[in-house]
């Protein structure tokens, strides 16, 4: 069963916040409301949030701020402003910090649907990319040094530098965002913005107007002139991901600007003209997308100019047990207030699997051991049974490991469901009482398809 997709709006006026609510929830959408920054941050502490809506003017604490603290604690979830016409200025801003987008009042319903539902795409899309380490450190980024991982750092510190466009291939949760922003650290525009979309998130109709803005009126919904991504990303890097989900319509207008340095709004006659390092990523095959007439073969070539491919986690297996301890730190700060630890058995483990969803899988592995481990010592016990030792998984064993697993699930499912029985559904009381997170009791809820009553 999907679950539900939920949007935490803050504002300060008790009616906004009332209408708001109303049109969010029209649309399907859970909702939480704060009334000022501080508050949402507590929100945010027991809920997990898809999309954030935020005024941008409040006392105390500002949308800005919010956004900021927000980008702090590495929730990666899109922030979208709402602002008054004098604060635009300050909204643009904050889109160049990292906002998601920001909407004008008074909005139009049509226009919030659309913003929201793209965020919320989005933000799905992004809790499957891997995240590694400070984000803002280079060397940080990919963290490993077998052969095959010191010989992308070599060609990234060559050519970073540069102003030529970098094409980055891979199989999906290797980390081609990371390579990108390492690209762009140690670049001399690591000061500027560095502004990323994905080409995938977004609708074949909207697409153009996201990448290069457009003028109010130029299509239904356009209530207001915006800019593109082009536009925010002058005189940084622009990354697009998942390059190879581009509509074939679309790539034509991608070529000019990489061209000429120019391009129009949707709907505009003035001519743009932007100072941008393109840098673009994809785990499609271009040249067969090219053969089979899905892809420009003009516009491969000019993206291709610097090429990097990032391999697999199976081919740098010597990488796995760095990252694993970087995860397990991270998430044992984040979930239990401390580090956790690997046991040598657990990463011999971690070392056996072939890692068909590379650091994405690896990464997800290791935040539900840490969730779901009696103590902050993460055991080969506490891996998937996928993971478990060779010698466990012989065939003599496989009907013994399948009962075990089955009564296992049962006894978890009635004592779950127990719990929120006698807390009336309360989630944070029942994983108190089960001695889970709270983010750990819905993890195992979604594992077990048991709904909140």
């Amino acid at each position: 069963m999907k679950q539900q997709e939920c949007v935490l709006i803050v504002d300060d006026e008790p009616n906004m916040l009332r209408v708001l609510r109303g049109l969010l929830r029209r649309e399907g959408y859970l909702t939480y409301e704060a009334s000022n920054g501080e508050r949402a941050l507590e929100l945010l502490d027991d809920h997990p949030v898809d999309a954030i809506l935020s005024d941008f003017k409040m006392p105390h604490m500002n949308g800005l701020e919010l956004l900021h603290a927000v980008q702090r604690r590495q929730l990666q979830i899109p922030v979208i402003l709402l602002t008054a016409h004098g604060t635009i200025g300050g909204a643009v801003e904050a889109l160049k910090q990292g906002a998601f987008d920001y909407l004008t009042k008074p909005f139009d319903p049509d226009e919030i649907h659309q913003i929201v539902a793209k965020a919320v795409r989005t933000h799905a899309l992004q809790k499957r990319e891997a995240r590694v380490a400070d984000p803002q450190n280079p060397d940080q980024l990919l963290l490993g040094e077998s052969s095959r991982l010191r010989e992308v750092k070599r060609v990234i510190e060559r050519v970073a530098r540069t102003p030529a466009t970098v094409l980055i291939t891979g199989e999906s949760g290797t980390g081609k965002e990371l390579v990108a922003r390492s690209l762009h650290l140690q670049s001399t525009r690591a000061r500027e913005a560095f502004v990323k979309i994905n080409c995938a998130a977004i609708p074949e109709g909207l697409l153009e107007s996201e990448l290069f803005g457009h003028e109010k009126g130029a299509f239904t919904g356009a209530a207001r002139r915006k800019m593109g991504r082009f536009e925010l990303a002058h005189g940084g890097t622009l990354f697009l991901d998942e390059i190879g989900e581009m509509p074939l319509a679309s790539q034509p207008k991608l070529l000019r600007v990489l061209q000429d340095g120019r391009f129009y709004h949707v709907g505009g006659t003035h001519t743009i003209e932007v100072d941008v390092r393109l840098i673009a990523a994809t785990n499609r095959d271009l040249e067969r997308e090219v053969a089979k007439g899905r892809f420009r073969e003009d516009l491969f070539y000019r993206l291709n100019v610097l090429p990097i491919r990032l391999p697999p986690l199976r081919e740098r297996r010597e990488d796995i047990p760095v990252l694993a301890r970087s995860f397990a730190a991270r998430f044992g700060v984040q979930h239990r207030g401390v580090a956790c630890i690997l046991t040598a058995e657990a990463e011999a483990s971690l070392c056996s699997y072939s890692w068909p969803g590379n650091i994405r899988e690896l990464e997800n592995t290791i935040e539900r051991a840490v969730l779901l481990a009696e103590d902050t010592e993460l055991r080969a016990g506490d891996l998937p049974v996928q993971l478990a030792p060779a010698r466990a998984r012989g065939p003599g064993n496989a009907l013994l490991r399948d009962r075990v697993r089955h009564e296992t699930r049962r006894i978890e499912r009635e004592a779950i469901q127990e719990a929120l029985r006698v807390t009336d559904g309360n989630v944070t009381q029942a994983a108190r009482q089960l001695g889970l997170s709270r983010r750990g009791l819905q993890l195992k809820m979604k594992e077990l398809d048991i709904e909140r009553p």
